[in-house]
């Protein structure tokens, strides 16, 4: 199969896509490497995918290891993206792309709305005019916005989205059931659940926590530490969406071949508990700072995955100590 994966040099998808060069996938990769974080982060991911930061010219396919290849395109960029389309004739694309970061979005909006949507739509339009098998993208746990009601399940009403990103994966949802309604596209949204793990993003609390605990400098906790998140390791992460690709959803009778999942270790953890677990691993106390809810931020989440593992066959089950520990030793030698 060929696979595009958007959003290679990111967090998840430098994950999935070395997944999927282990399965013998033909995979290229899109990224625009842009600046919301330390671009070396993004250029040591492609570089454990096998390309040489120097080797990156816009619009050229840069080989890598094995099955990989690599373009450097925005998604916005709507008639390169569809030239890529025409000429690489995908089977699957796995959308991971998406400008991050729920408190970025309350004073940059504008970067939200041109990634996370318009460059959604232009992916959904070059599957139209090139149709693909299945289209997996990312949505997330913050649709659900700051609800009681947990575990949170994909039946219940997420309308009310308390953040601007939250909103932008909530119209994702929405876009891509339209388009499968009206073309019908083959399309499956995954609601990821605080990912953490080895590479990931440094405006992310355990990366941010690590990096301020061996510094001595202060961390804040919000609403004072009265916070749980449901934690889902990388790697369960991308074996789930592994397994998810030949799971393509079919039209029945009114229904299009739509699906949507929740994907989270199904176990929430307070927050506290989780910087302490950072002190052990880092034979460290924290400067703790207790403050005020945040806007935009919500109290809970706390996933029901059920019906993705009676699909898939598999559950995460990454305990947070273990995935701490992995992402630890890895800050360890990336940072010296």
């Amino acid at each position: 199969m060929k696979i595009l994966v958007t959003g290679a040099a990111g967090f998840i998808g430098m994950h999935t896509s070395l997944k999927l060069i282990q399965m013998n996938c033909q995979v290229i990769g899109l990224d625009n490497i842009n600046a919301y974080y330390d671009t070396t982060l993004k250029y040591g991911r492609l570089d454990e995918l096998g390309i040489v930061r120097e080797a990156i010219l816009y619009n050229k396919l840069i080989d890598g290891v094995n099955n990989f290849q690599f373009i450097e395109l925005d998604l916005t960029d709507a008639g390169n993206l569809m030239a890529l389309f025409a000429q690489q004739q995908f089977d699957i694309v796995i959308n991971l792309a998406a400008q991050a970061g729920v408190r970025y979005s309350i004073t940059n909006p504008k970067d939200y709305i041109e990634s996370n949507i318009i460059g959604f739509y232009n992916i959904l339009e070059a599957c139209k005019a090139f149709p693909i098998q299945h289209l997996i993208f990312a949505s997330s746990s913050s649709v659900y916005g700051n609800s009681h009601d947990v575990p949170f399940h994909t039946s219940q009403n997420t309308d009310r989205p308390i953040s601007l990103y939250a909103a932008t994966k909530k119209t994702n949802e929405l876009l891509a059931f339209n388009y499968a309604h009206l073309f019908g596209i083959p399309s499956t949204g995954l609601r990821f659940f605080t990912v953490y793990g080895p590479w990931g993003r440094p405006d992310m609390a355990y990366f941010s926590f690590t990096k301020h605990i061996l510094e001595d400098k202060p961390i804040q906790l919000f609403n004072n530490g009265l916070l749980k998140r449901d934690f889902t390791y990388v790697d369960d992460i991308v074996e789930s969406i592994s397994k998810l690709i030949l799971k393509i959803p079919h039209k029945n009778n009114d229904n299009p071949p739509y699906s949507l999942y929740n994907i989270g270790n199904q176990t929430p953890v307070d927050v506290i508990r989780f910087v302490q677990i950072l002190e052990e691993l880092l034979n460290k106390k924290a400067n703790i700072m207790f403050l005020p809810m945040q806007a935009g931020d919500v109290e809970i989440t706390y996933s029901d995955s059920s019906e993705l593992e009676r699909l898939i066959q598999f559950k995460p089950n990454t305990d947070l100590e273990v995935g701490l520990k992995y992402f630890v030793t890895w800050y360890k030698q990336f940072y010296k």
